[in-house]
């Protein structure tokens, strides 16, 4: 049997360093991942273009929802060009419409921008009223990847539809569970479905700045770090 795939989400270069030494197969490269993760910079991605292991750009304009405007639209465009010149392996994208369904059209344009980069649908998935139709979307479109909670909070609360998603997939594209996934955590989830591949941040909280930026407000109050530790513990888990 093939081994699991570990994804890990990364917002910096740090974050790249220890997702490698701590045994990532795969990066999500982001931006402000205490936001979900935003589209990372161009200087991140050619950065990543070197990696000794595959890497997907997270193409996400803006926070909040993922309902997107033409203007928005256009600079994911704009990124996804940016990505493919850079040589990584794929992006990580999601549209949806107001009522939390997935935007087909939007997405079918982002696609096909994204021709020939592997495809993973985040968790915009997570908002649909339906995910088994979600789920045949996804594969109509081209997806190879769904990065899914299941509709909770934590993969382990949404593992029910977690499985649902991983059965209607039958192996045309892999479910991926993400959110709140750690070496706690992945073997309970893993007891209740089995799955190819999961997702985890593998962060802890980040030093404080220095008092002055902090005053002047340069900081997160939420922002972590990527430690090479819980990913290494996380991929033990999984074995």
């Amino acid at each position: 049997m093939a081994l699991m795939l570990l994804e890990v989400c990364v917002d910096d270069a740090a974050g790249l360093a220890a997702a490698i030494v701590g045994g990532a197969d795969r990066v999500e490269l982001c931006s402000a991942l205490e936001l979900g993760g935003l589209t990372p910079s161009p200087g991140l991605i050619a950065l990543a273009a070197h990696a000794p292991i595959k890497v997907r750009a997270m193409v996400r304009p803006r926070p909040g929802d993922f309902v997107f405007g033409a203007a928005d639209i256009e600079t994911m465009l704009c990124d996804i060009a940016a990505i493919r010149a850079a040589g990584l392996d794929g992006v990580v994208l999601g549209a949806s419409l107001p009522d939390g369904r997935l935007d087909i059209e939007t997405l079918r344009v982002l696609t096909r921008a994204a021709a020939g980069l592997r495809l993973t649908l985040h968790r915009a998935i997570d908002l649909v009223p339906d995910m088994a139709e979600a789920v045949e979307q996804a594969v109509a479109l081209g997806f190879d990847t769904i990065l899914t909670s299941g509709g909770a909070l934590n993969a382990l609360e949404g593992a029910d539809t977690i499985a649902l998603a991983n059965s209607v997939a039958a192996g045309r594209l892999t479910v991926m569970a993400g959110a709140g996934v750690n070496d706690t955590t992945a073997p309970q989830l893993l007891a209740k479905v089995r799955l190819d591949a999961l997702h985890g941040s593998c962060s802890e909280p980040a030093s404080a700045a220095s008092t002055p930026a902090a005053r002047l407000g340069f900081e997160s109050a939420a922002r972590r770090n990527t430690s090479a530790a819980k990913v290494a513990a996380l991929k033990a888990a999984m074995l």
